[in-house]
């Protein structure tokens, strides 16, 4: 009998501790090395009050939808559905595209559980000032509060936002928050990450972490909230010398292509795959080509049968282009671009974590981002999924 009541004090002491406070900030392409550029005197004083790591690598392709998913689900792009930024089911006749809101806010699509949808199933308020998947029309799929995507929102408007949840009172107050800023993506794509423009849109950013941290000030909550600061991707410089016309290389096969510039896949006539890929094989330079099941383990790319039969993967800093990417290459491709091989550097991200629940002054090296949703779990002392890719062990010892 006595064991019986002391199981069920533990029990009551682990609920009824009050629950943390969790931001999750995001820096879209915003790469590991940005940081040592020496732009960013606020990112490295938090660096040195918590936890940070080498770099954060993204799962494959290293694309901002897809990683953004693998963050808050915890599991590879072939495996929570969103594995491009454009793709189709060919049984229902139906698209995705990033820049449709229809389809971005179609459930069906988002075949893993957000880490909002964990928490709240469990009893925690959750937020989302922008971030993929957050807008979905269902709502026991959604966060109890989510701003609908505005890029035109200033970094105030946003900030200003999250410490307004923040105010209300406890019962109606959130306590996992996602935060998403895009300017070093934007200047990345369109000027090159060495460029001077992404300079000042690392410095605008190191600024926006000073400015998070003075408004948690401000309402008294600096000590009581974890802040985690990460990017999706890195960036990597591409020129108009470096790109590939695949389609004309298949004239007259009638293709479909279904993504291009860095991953490309395509779906053939199912009489002319078998040639088709001994043609792209053939003609294989500064990219490879692969039967869908037989794409590299090490990308985690094959478990989904809504990807096309062929996938081609590009060398770092080359595009893979149809007729229609060609006729932009006067407009484009004279930047940086991203979604290459995950395991190259220039793709990966960072990740800073400060706050109660980490460890001071705590460099370890490059953490998988897969690895963020069980982290998140842990801290909040609440059940994850089981069919998850990512794992509590690669990452729990940034906690205290």
């Amino acid at each position: 009998m006595k064991k019986f009541i002391l199981l069920l004090v533990i029990s009551f002491n682990l609920f009824a501790q009050p629950k943390p406070y969790v931001i999750l900030v995001s820096f879209d392409g915003f790469r590991w090395d940005y940081l040592n550029r020496g732009l960013t005197p606020n990112l490295d004083k938090i660096k040195s009050e918590g936890s940070f790591a080498l770099s954060l690598k993204p799962a494959f392709p290293s694309k901002t939808f897809p990683n953004h998913l693998s963050i808050i689900t915890g599991m590879y792009p072939s495996n929570h559905g969103i594995y491009a930024n454009n793709f189709e089911d060919p049984f229902k006749n139906e698209t995705y595209r990033t820049n449709d809101s229809n389809a971005v806010n179609n459930a069906k699509w988002y075949w893993g559980e957000a880490f909002w949808e964990t928490a709240e199933r469990q009893g925690i308020k959750t937020a989302s000032y922008f971030w993929p998947g957050s807008e979905v029309k269902l709502g026991y799929r959604k966060p109890s509060y989510a701003e609908k995507y505005d890029g035109k929102k200033s970094h105030d408007e946003r900030i200003n936002g999250v410490i307004n949840w923040l105010k209300l009172p406890q019962e109606l107050r959130p306590r996992f928050i996602t935060l998403y800023f895009s300017d070093t993506d934007d200047k990345g794509h369109k000027f090159g990450p060495n460029s001077k423009e992404v300079n000042e849109a690392i410095k605008l950013l190191d600024n926006v972490a000073k400015k998070i941290f003075d408004k948690l000030e401000e309402i008294n909550m600096k000590d009581s909230v974890n802040v985690i600061f990460l990017s999706d991707h890195g960036m990597t410089e591409i020129s108009k010398e470096r790109v590939i016309n695949i389609e004309k290389m298949l004239e007259g096969y009638n293709c479909k292509f279904l993504d291009e510039t860095v991953l490309m896949t395509i779906e053939p006539p199912k009489d002319k795959l078998k040639e088709v890929y001994e043609l792209l094989k053939k003609n294989e330079n500064h990219y490879k080509v692969y039967y869908r099941d037989e794409v590299p383990e090490y990308f985690h790319f094959s478990d989904n049968y809504l990807i096309p039969s062929l996938v081609l993967i590009p060398e770092i800093g080359w595009n893979l282009l149809s007729n229609r990417g060609m006729k932009r290459i006067d407009n484009a491709y004279v930047g940086g671009n991203h979604g290459y091989d995950n395991h190259h550097l220039d793709m990966h991200g960072f990740f800073i974590a400060v706050g109660p629940k980490f460890k001071k002054n705590y460099q370890t090296g490059t953490l998988l981002n897969i690895d963020i949703y069980p982290l998140l779990c842990k801290i909040f002392n609440i059940f994850p999924r089981n069919n998850i890719d990512g794992k509590l062990e690669r990452i729990e010892y940034i906690l205290k």
